[in-house]
């Protein structure tokens, strides 16, 4: 048995502010948008979904309440940002420039691509809402 593609799933506060900004600042086209809480962004081999994590209603719970029943709906607003993954990419110092200059990149970023002690060249990134994505290539 072998295991393929893997396809994150990142939190996002608003579908449509989350699309935009991985088109106009990530470079993806966006594959699917269903605006009551999905969307699908490609770029290449890469695909992301997005999901809505905009649930309020936990706000609106007494006190007490949250403590005999947790908040558990999986789509509480706050998950939104909370969420990374990993990008493998061929060119990661080109992917680096483009995205520098796009403003995207993580605030402890170093100035370049970081080589690592476990064999990558890579660097973070944050989107809209705040979740991780570091691209990488190996060796």
């Amino acid at each position: 048995m072998r295991l393929s593609t893997t396809i994150p799933a990142l939190p996002v506060a608003s579908i449509g502010a989350a699309v935009e900004c991985y088109e106009e600042r990530f470079g993806f086209t966006c594959r699917h948008r269903d605006d009551d809480g999905f969307a699908v962004v490609v770029r290449d081999d890469c695909e992301i979904h997005l999901w809505l994590a905009s649930d309020d209603g936990w706000r609106l719970r007494p006190a007490d309440d949250l403590a005999e029943s947790p908040v558990r709906t999986g789509a509480e607003d706050f998950i939104a940002g909370t969420a990374s993954c990993r990008v493998l990419v061929d060119d990661v110092d080109g992917l680096y420039a483009e995205l520098a200059a796009a403003g995207v990149l993580h605030p402890t970023d170093r100035g370049s691509p970081v080589d690592t002690d476990y064999g990558t060249r890579e660097f973070a990134t944050l989107d809209l809402d705040g979740n991780l994505i570091t691209f990488y290539r190996r060796g």
